[in-house]
C-alpha cells in the first residue's frame, strides 16, 4: 500500500502505521531530518506539501494531508484584537476539492475546527475535523490531554507523543510543533479504516476475474 503524508511534521499520524510504503513531504528541512531519522525506511522529501499533491496523486493509494491550521484555529480569532489580522488559507479547501474530485484511492484531510461554519462539511471526531472519502469509526482511540499552557508543557508533549521535541534546532517553536502532531493512536486507526476498505476493494475486484 503507497501512502503519501503531506505536511508530514514529525510523523504523529504515521508513528504507528505497518505495511506500507509511506512517502513524506515537509516544507521544514530541519523537520523533514528528523523524520527522516525517526522513519528512515520512508521517503521524505522537502518541498512544497500542496504543489507535490498536485503532481503525484495518482502514485499512491491513501493520502493524508494536515495543512497548516493557523488562519483557521479558534484560539488564533481569540487574539484577533492583538494579532495580525490575515485571510484563512483556503489551500485546506483546495485540496478537500481536488481529492474528492480526482483522486481514485482513500484520502483523509485533518484539520482543527475552525472559528467559522466549515464551507464543506467534516466529521468532528475530538478537537479535529476530517473530511475523508470513507465513514470514521465515532471512536478514534484518541487519548485526552490538558496538557496546553502547562509548565512543562514541553516536557509532557514528549511524553504523550513519545518523542523528544528538543532535537530540532529549527525556528518553530517546540509547542507548536508538539501541539500540531496528530495523537498517533487516532491515526493508526484512520489509517486502518481505509486500510481496510482498500483490501476489501482489492479482494472483490480479484473475485470478478
Amino acid at each position: 500500500m503507497k501512502v503519501l503524508n503531506l505536511y508530514a511534521c514529525l510523523g504523529g499520524n504515521r508513528y504507528k502505521w505497518t505495511d506500507c510504503e509511506v512517502t513524506a513531504v515537509e516544507l521544514d528541512s530541519e523537520l523533514a531530518r528528523m523524520y527522516k531519522e525517526r522513519f528512515p525506511n520512508d521517503k521524505v522529501i522537502v518541498a512544497d506539501a500542496h504543489q507535490y499533491l498536485l503532481d503525484h496523486f495518482k502514485e499512491f493509494d491513501f493520502i493524508w494531508t494536515s495543512p497548516p491550521c493557523p488562519s483557521h484555529s479558534r484560539a488564533r480569532f481569540a487574539r484577533r484584537n492583538t494579532t495580525e489580522v490575515i485571510y484563512p488559507d483556503l489551500k485546506l479547501y483546495e485540496e478537500i476539492i481536488f481529492l474528492e474530485n480526482y483522486f481514485e484511492g482513500k484520502y483523509c484531510v485533518e484539520n482543527v475546527i475552525p472559528f467559522y461554519e466549515p464551507l464543506i462539511p467534516a466529521q468532528k471526531r475530538g478537537r479535529h475535523l476530517y473530511w475523508t472519502n470513507f465513514r470514521l469509526p465515532n471512536d478514534l482511540g484518541e487519548r485526552k490531554s490538558s496538557i496546553m499552557e502547562a509548565k512543562d508543557e514541553v516536557k509532557r508533549w514528549c511524553v504523550f507523543h513519545d518523542y523528544d521535541f528538543t532535537k530540532y534546532k529549527g525556528e518553530q517553536r517546540l509547542d507548536k510543533i508538539a501541539r500540531n502532531l496528530v495523537d498517533y493512536e487516532a491515526g493508526l486507526t484512520i489509517f486502518n479504516t481505509a486500510r481496510g476498505i482498500i483490501t476489501k476493494s482489492n479482494l472483490k475486484q480479484t473475485e470478478l476475474f
